[in-house]
């Protein structure tokens, strides 16, 4: 038998298999358990029959009556079933006879809070994988799912990602029921609604998605509840899988879903209008809609005075131009004007570059991809050991390559100068976007210089003012101009002078702050005041 035959023989049992395996599934979504209580019994266990983490307990309880529960040993909090409902069911009595088993069980005896009731195969089978402990009693046709889930999580603590000064010091973790009380705890109001849904026809991905009804857009709500009905994928391990979903463009190097970690950020966006989605197992949130000017933005920027704030905004938005258009600025003036130099400099740069062999264009193409593989390596390398690997790399080999005349200092500068320019942004994945236009602009201008870093750039700022999110213009408040959006753009006014919600939103209630000018804006205490303290000092 040749090769092929035989890979076509596996390939058609294992397709039959997979189909055999279909049509079970299909069996258990659509069959109901059965009421007689060992039939019950078996039907369950013939479907976790080869599982070793599958733990039966038989009991007699009540004095003469059977029965069993069934858990997951490994997804289960074992005291809670020994305490709760092992317990409670073989020391109780019932003493009423008028009211039925099911009532005595559910109503007098379990201790637990969560307790729920279910007959479909299918539910019984999916309360079982996420942690319920099924209890059943013969003589009940239900079976009694009782949530005992307990899985180990990490502690609450400062997201590494988005480091502040000032401000709160706690995070999203991987428990979604965790993330969900660190936005109530901050948003205590009834308006604050979570809606949830299951994701992934392998995983089942809880999603939750977050609002305020009385701010949010119900055009919006729905926009991004059809966006995840539409997502059909057999796993959804992380946000990041729904952010390619839902995003407007996926092929464009901006992100249109701004990420976060931090509970305030994501509380500060919900009270804009915004909607945030989260993923269980997932530390990290998701906002839409998402425009150019919040990638920019930090929650310690709300903490502090206003001027501070605003240079600091400035510089951040500053750095990252800076970045984006100096390797190929200094490219088109090596390669194509040099008559720009300026006298004082010509001098320095030629004796620097004496001896490469490279032209510009071609230095700083490899300049650029050192550093480049030099930070995914300090990314991937473990903390003791990336500290030192940038060390080395950034010295040692950098020094060496300038001694050995592979490139000039003057390229060393300009690179790191950029590299240090991109570390700015505070969120990675607007940097990595701009990590990889650098590559474009510096194309463009090795093949036409000035004349192409301008092409370049007008193509970029095309693309971003044909970029939407969710319906929303990327480059708001600036393109649509919005003079009240831009009052919290590249600069940041007053906490007072903020008194509107961001206009592109439409969101209901587009007033932050109700009366303004009740704020004080001098000095509270008064001409008044000050003369009778100094005449009591008297």
């Amino acid at each position: 038998m040749s090769i092929w035959n035989r890979f076509k023989k596996s390939h058609t049992s294992s397709s039959e298999n997979k189909k055999a395996e279909t049509i079970s599934e299909k069996i258990v979504v659509n069959e109901m358990l059965k009421t007689d209580y060992p039939t019950a019994i078996h039907q369950i266990q013939q479907v976790f029959e080869d599982e070793a983490d599958f733990a039966i307990r038989e009991l007699v309880v009540f004095g003469n009556i059977n029965a069993t529960i069934m858990y997951f040993s490994s997804l289960v909090d074992k005291k809670d079933i020994s305490e709760d409902i092992i317990k409670p069911l073989l020391i109780n009595t019932i003493s009423n006879h008028e009211i039925s088993l099911k009532e005595v069980v559910i109503r007098q005896t379990l201790y637990h809070a969560d307790v729920q009731q279910a007959v479909q195969l299918a539910d019984i089978v999916n309360g079982l994988l996420r942690g319920n402990t099924i209890l059943i009693i013969e003589g009940i046709p239900e079976v009694i799912l009782i949530n005992t889930k307990k899985l180990e999580k990490r502690s609450i603590a400062q997201p590494e990602t988005e480091q502040v000064i000032r401000g709160p010091r706690d995070g999203f973790i991987e428990s979604l029921e965790t993330n969900i009380s660190l936005l109530r705890d901050r948003i205590p109001v009834p308006e604050f609604k979570v809606k949830s849904k299951q994701i992934g026809r392998i995983t089942k991905s809880t999603v939750c998605i977050f609002y305020m009804e009385n701010i949010t857009n119900p055009s919006l709500v729905e926009d991004v509840e059809k966006r995840l009905e539409r997502i059909d994928i057999d796993r959804v391990l992380d946000s990041g899988y729904l952010e390619q979903f839902i995003q407007d463009n996926p092929r464009s190097p901006f992100p249109q879903v701004k990420n976060t970690e931090r509970p305030d950020v994501a509380v500060g966006n919900l009270l804009e209008g915004r909607v945030v989605i989260m993923v269980d197992g997932s530390p990290i949130a998701l906002i839409v809609p998402g425009t150019f000017i919040m990638f920019y933005q930090s929650s310690e920027d709300y903490n502090e005075r206003t001027n501070v704030m605003s240079v600091i905004r400035m510089t951040r938005i500053f750095s990252i131009i800076f970045s984006l258009v100096t390797p190929s600025t200094y490219v088109a003036i090596i390669s194509y004007h040099p008559e720009l130099i300026p006298t004082a400099f010509s001098v320095a740069i030629t004796s620097g570059r004496a001896g490469v062999p490279f032209p510009a264009v071609i230095e700083v193409f490899l300049m650029e991809a050192a550093m480049e593989i030099l930070r995914e390596a300090t990314v991937r390398m473990p903390k003791q050991v990336g500290g030192a690997l940038s060390i080395v790399g950034v010295l040692v080999v950098g020094q060496a390559a300038v001694m050995a005349g592979f490139v000039s200092p003057i390229t060393v500068v300009v690179i790191a100068i950029t590299t240090i320019g991109s570390f700015a942004t505070p969120t990675y994945s607007m940097a990595n976007g701009f990590r990889m236009l650098r590559f474009f602009l510096i194309f463009t201008t090795g093949v036409l210089g000035l004349y192409g870093l301008i092409l370049g750039l007008i193509l970029i700022m095309n693309h971003l003012l044909s970029l939407r999110s969710f319906g929303v213009p990327y480059l708001s408040p600036i393109s649509p101009m919005n003079w009240g959006g831009l009052r919290d753009s590249f600069i940041r006014v007053p906490l007072r002078w903020l008194i509107d919600r961001p206009e592109e939103l439409f969101v209901k209630n587009s007033q932050r702050i109700n009366n303004p000018k009740e704020y004080p804006t001098t000095n509270p205490l008064g001409p008044e005041r000050h003369t009778d303290m100094k005449e009591e000092d008297q």
